[in-house]
């Protein structure tokens, strides 16, 4: 099945957590935690642990995100993680990462399974989906 939604971040917050020992690259590396909140045929929200290497100048970078989703997908209740990463040039997305962890599903959510995708519109408005398998 198929779940699309569009989603906004309600909260971005930086942390002062930095890889030790330290190493000189040509990017600087930062974390942040993130809230997100999703409309359509997924509805809920997540929590999400970021980390990238990116210039914030130019918009060159990657970033890995692992986001921890509550809410509901086609109607259907619970919670469960997934994962994504891409790489830009700056207006671009490439190098794209999407899956869905396995085991994490909980509640209706149980046992769920696949991939999925974002992108961003012109306009700015965040697209996801989620093509998935329940058990």
């Amino acid at each position: 099945m198929r779940a699309d939604a569009t989603f906004t971040v309600t909260a971005f917050v930086p942390t002062e957590l930095k890889p030790e020992p330290a190493v000189a690259t040509g990017l600087p590396v930062g974390v942040a935690t993130l809230e997100k909140h999703f409309e359509g045929e997924v509805t809920g929200r997540s929590a999400t642990l970021f980390t990238a290497a990116f210039d914030q100048t130019t918009g060159v970078g990657t970033y890995v995100a692992m986001e921890s989703f509550e809410g509901t997908l086609h109607g259907r209740e619970g919670a469960f993680n997934f994962v994504h990463s891409s790489t830009t040039s700056g207006s671009d997305r490439t190098a794209e990462f999407f899956t869905i962890v396995p085991s994490s599903g909980t509640a209706d959510l149980a046992g769920i399974s696949g991939a999925g995708g974002m992108s961003v519109d012109a306009d700015g408005t965040h697209r996801i989906w989620f093509d998935y398998q329940l058990d």
